[in-house]
């Protein structure tokens, strides 16, 4: 009887959020081997796109367009966080270069690009209260690069 199973079974993603997150993986991974195909597959051809940060800092819509590679500047994700149809990827180049994108996904589609460039960011919950009046909406994620970057940066919130 042979021991090794000549066909490897992988398992889907059980929910939306952990899909989302394995599809956010697949985009940079994408960017990063500079793979075209897999890149134009999991972004709507109609991508919704906003920007805060100096112009000059719009690497990835330099990147995505082919205005850029790679080389230029370089996306490696240090967290990935998912929230229903979000996915919040964080990330830093050195000590000058923090960056915070939020993606939009419709049906395993990425629809809507957010990207914020030295700013730290504050996701907040809009939706409809189930908490008491008077207390404060809740953070659903909050930029983290303080260890990493030492000085002061705008801040932004985003109600969801």
């Amino acid at each position: 009887m042979d021991t090794h199973d000549s066909k490897r079974k992988f398992s889907v993603p059980e929910t939306e959020e952990m899909r989302n997150k394995v599809t956010l993986k697949e985009l940079y991974d994408g960017l990063a081997w500079e793979d075209t195909e897999t890149v134009a597959r999991l972004l709507a051809t109609d991508l919704e796109w906003w920007f805060h940060g100096p112009p000059r800092c719009q690497h990835m819509m330099r990147l995505l367009t082919g205005q850029s590679t790679r080389a230029e500047f370089k996306f490696e994700p240090r967290s990935i966080t998912a929230i229903d149809d979000r996915v919040i990827v964080e990330g830093w180049e050195g000590t000058q270069a923090y960056w915070v994108h939020v993606w939009t996904l419709k049906d395993g589609l990425i629809t809507q690009f957010r990207e914020y460039f030295n700013t730290w960011l504050t996701v907040k919950d809009l939706r409809p209260p189930v908490w008491e009046i008077g207390q404060d909406r809740p953070t659903l994620w909050q930029s983290e690069p303080e260890k990493h970057l030492h000085r002061s940066l705008p801040g932004l919130v985003l109600a969801i």
